[in-house]
């Protein structure tokens, strides 16, 4: 008997078990801590010299926008100058603060310009589409970044940056949390398989639970105005979410990059930030 154990433990393969994907479909102790590092990163530069804020979104932004221009290169052969976009990026980021958004208005303007005229040598292939690219990666990730620097730049800049945050932040808790215990019905199958009704309900919930608060102690607003935030932020972060989802299906490609462990790259981060950044300044501009 422990012969006939022991040959067929020498001839017979070994099956191995199959490792257990955990249902939340990353390695969630890993984007915990990367997230909790991040927040702290943001939190102490607005709770100590507030202008520090606009060098983290500018670096945040630059890394964003490499990843998704190298994406682009790797994918489907998209060539994006990255030389003059990365500048006009940190210019736009930069000049916003002492000369306003028409200042950004003019440093966007100036860097199309200048890459058309990057892009010329590079023949007549493929120009129209590079070039287009190029306008969306412009538009798409620096662009939208100027609204979270301007969201600062006010006395009470620090209030209205950390309840722009912690709306996403809600946001991706509440719909993360609710879609892993109770996701069953599919949101958008053929862009997001993960992305479920009931975490959308989950993701709302907490949102304007969040969106109240902040502006009853952060802002010293009214309940309306936080139940209205609260579920902008969260449609915001939702379709954002959904639209970098689309960009990367077309790519063929699960994450941007793989700078932040359990989350991707940073542009897998950014995603729902980028246009809830543009949501949050117009509340903000409104209702402050």
């Amino acid at each position: 008997m422990w012969a006939s154990r022991a040959a067929r433990s020498v001839d017979e393969p070994v099956v191995s078990e199959p490792k257990k994907v955990s249902r939340a479909g990353r390695n969630l102790p890993a984007a915990i801590a990367v997230g909790l590092a991040l927040g702290a990163g943001i939190l102490l530069s607005l709770l100590t010299v507030r202008h520090v804020f606009i060098g983290v979104v500018a670096l945040a932004l630059a890394v964003g926008t490499y990843e998704l221009a190298v994406a682009f290169r790797a994918a489907v052969g998209v060539r994006i100058p990255l030389a003059p976009v990365l500048l006009g990026g940190q210019a736009m980021m930069w000049l916003v603060w002492p000369y306003g958004p028409q200042a950004a208005a003019v440093a966007l303007a100036m860097t199309l310009l200048l890459t058309l005229l990057w892009r010329l040598p590079g023949g007549a292939e493929g120009y129209v589409r590079d070039i287009s690219a190029t306008a969306l990666a412009l538009v798409y990730v620096p662009l939208c970044g100027v609204f979270a620097v301007m969201m600062v730049l006010p006395e009470d800049g620090v209030a209205r940056v950390l309840t722009f945050l912690f709306g996403v932040i809600a946001s991706d808790v509440g719909g993360y949390a609710a879609g892993v215990l109770r996701g069953r019905h599919p949101m958008a199958p053929s862009i997001s398989p993960k992305k479920s009704w009931e975490g959308f309900a989950g993701a709302m919930t907490l949102g304007i639970v969040v969106g109240v608060l902040d502006w009853t102690f952060l802002l010293d607003g009214q309940v309306w105005q936080g139940v209205v935030f609260g579920a902008v932020i969260v449609l915001t972060a939702t379709l954002g979410d959904l639209v970098e989802s689309q960009i990367k299906r077309d790519l063929g490609i699960k994450d941007m990059g793989h700078l932040l462990p359990g989350h991707g790259g940073m542009m897998d981060r950014l995603d729902s930030l980028l246009p809830s950044a543009v949501a949050a300044w117009l509340l903000l501009w409104v209702f402050a």
